[in-house]
Parts: C-alpha cells; structure tokens; sequence
C-alpha cells in the first residue's frame, strides 16, 4: 500500500479556501503575530484541520532558518531597468547594515525563469529572498511560502503576501486629478502587463477618478503593454487607431519608459507633447525631468522601498510576523502636461 503524503500547507489552505501564506504565519509563525494573520476562529479551524490531516513543520526548513548564511537573494525582471536598480541599491544599503550580503538574478518577466531563478536562489541556502517580479499569472509564490521559505515582495505586490510598494492607485488618481484639472476629457490609458497589480492598480486607479467626474474612458482606449518604451508606443499605436479621427488630448503610461514610448509614437502622429497632446509617467525616474519636454510623473521612494523591503525580510528571518507597508506617492508636474505654462 502507498505511503500517504504528508499535509502541506497549500493542501490545507485549499480545504479551508484561505491563502496559503495565512496558513503558513499561524502553522509556522510565532504564536503572537497569529493574531495578527487570521482571526481567532479562523486560526482555531486552520490549527484543526492541520492536527486531522496529521501536518507537521518541514524540518529543513527550519534547519536552514537555524543554519543561518546570512545571503538574501532578490529576483527582479531586469536590472536594467533604472527603477529596479534603485530599488535594489536600497536593498543592498540595508543589508550591509546588518552584516548581510545580497545578491540578484533576472527573470526577465518569464515564468518559468522565475522558477528556475528561484530554485537556484534557494539551492544556495539563502535565509530568505525578495521578490521585486510579482506576478499574479502563477502559483510560485505560494509554493515558496509551504516550503516556509522566508520571503517579502517589493514594488509588485502579488497575493496576500507581505510587500513593501507605493500606493499605485492613488498615484492614479492623482495623475487622473490633474489632467482633469487642465480640462482633458478625452483621454488613453498605456496600461502595462495585466499580470503586474502595480500596472492594473494604477490604471485603476486613473481610470476610476475619470468614471467619477463623468468621463469614463472607452475600453478600447485602454490598452496593455510591456514596461519598456517599446510597450509604450505599441500600446499608442493601437490607441491612436481604435481613436480614428478623435485622438485623445492626454495620455497616462503607468511607468516612465512606457510614457516615452508613448511620447515618441504620438510625436509620429503630428502631435506636439504638452501641447496637442499631455504625456504622464509613473515612477519619476531621475530621466523624466532631463527629457526634451520635461515629462510629468509620479514619483516614487524607490530606494526607501528597497531598505523596508530588506527590513521586513529581515523580521521574518527572525520569526517576526509582518504586514505589508504602502509609501505615499508624489505628483511631480512638468512640461509634457502643461506646455511649460
């Protein structure tokens, strides 16, 4: 006869439909942050069901949280990406501080990337690691979290799990608040990947404020893209063809090189930035401000998110419980919205 396998947690999470990291901080996390993770009743069903399905904490697991090697490993899409390496930069200071060393892989935004990357980050002993790719798209996550790897996301969150981001919605609504204010009606959204939330909260965010004021924006004038100025134009392409006749008067890209591209495929159109056309970024990189036409964008602490992130791994490595941490967003106006007026 087979040998039955041992619960995990994601078979427990499952059964009681919760997510698998709300298991894994009251099976695995010190008994005061339990409160904190579910509600009485809820811990009480969760402990149940994992004494009936007879789980039990991994134990090597634990013997790599004991063995400590003092390494972090961080996987983003690129590094390339200036963002990122800001974010990175933050990562890496903070580390230092507390005698840890890090290191960083790219995913290049491909799943199975993600894993491979991860595996080998986890093979290497890693107390723990930070995630600054999220993706919403795939289970991977929640397989690292019951296999009680200690981990944190940064800048995307994904799930319920512990991540250190901006407050992207908000930043959308100031964005959308704005052109609002400088009488833009007719307006497109560059809308990033649909499997990143920073992309999706942003432009809900954006879109939401223009439903409120009575100008909702056509579908079709939404459209998703890749982060890169690439994406952008695509993106703006399609935008100015769905338009016809009528382009819209203001763009919003939810990140600064989709906005660029953006910029460069409505400047092919005829369109003067800031002009016949406002252009507004996200993420404030320290090149929106150096453009030809300055571009308009919401900044972002990225390099604090990067210190908080390895803070908040830094709890969990020492059996802290944790929550997420939201940073407020900044508005930063510049001549591709008002025309330098």
């Amino acid at each position: 006869m087979a040998r039955a396998r041992p619960a995990t947690l994601k078979a427990i999470a499952d059964q009681l439909g919760l997510h698998v990291s709300t298991v894994s901080r009251v099976l695995n996390g010190p008994p005061e942050g339990s409160e904190r993770a579910a509600s009485g009743a809820t811990a009480e069903r969760i402990r149940r069901l994992a004494d009936e399905l007879g789980y039990r904490r991994n134990p090597h697991a634990k013997s790599l949280r004991t063995a400590r090697s003092d390494l972090v490993g961080v996987l983003v899409p690129q590094l390339a990406d200036l963002v990122l390496a800001l974010v990175y930069e933050g990562i890496e200071e903070a580390a230092a501080e507390r005698g840890l060393s890090t290191f960083v892989m790219n995913t290049r935004d491909d799943e199975p990337t993600q894993r491979a990357r991860t595996e080998l980050a986890i093979g290497r002993r890693v107390d723990g690691l930070i995630f600054a790719d999220g993706r919403e798209d795939t289970e991977l996550l929640a397989e690292v979290a019951a296999r009680e790897v200690p981990f944190v996301l940064v800048n995307r969150p994904a799930g319920d799990f512990p991540v250190v981001a901006c407050d992207n919605r908000a930043g959308g609504r100031m964005v959308a608040e704005h052109l609002l204010e400088r009488g833009h009606q007719r307006v497109a959204v560059v809308a990033g990947p649909a499997y990143a939330r920073t992309a999706r909260e942003r432009t809900a965010g954006f879109v939401e404020r223009y439903r409120e004021a009575g100008f909702p924006v056509p579908e079709e004038l939404v459209v998703h893209s890749r982060f890169d100025t690439g994406g952008g134009r695509e993106a703006t392409a399609r935008i100015m063809q769905a338009a016809g006749a009528e382009p819209p008067t203001a763009l919003f890209a939810v990140n600064d090189f989709a906005a660029i591209g953006a910029a460069g495929c409505a400047r092919e159109h005829g369109l003067l930035i800031g002009r016949d056309i406002a252009v507004a970024g996200f993420n404030d990189t320290p090149l929106a401000a150096e453009l030809p036409v300055p571009l308009t964008s919401v900044r972002v602490p990225v390099h604090e998110m990067g210190r908080r992130a390895l803070g908040l791994l830094a709890d969990l490595i020492g059996g802290r419980s944790v929550g997420s941490v939201h940073l407020p967003p900044e508005l930063v106006v510049r001549a591709s919205t008002t025309g330098g007026a």
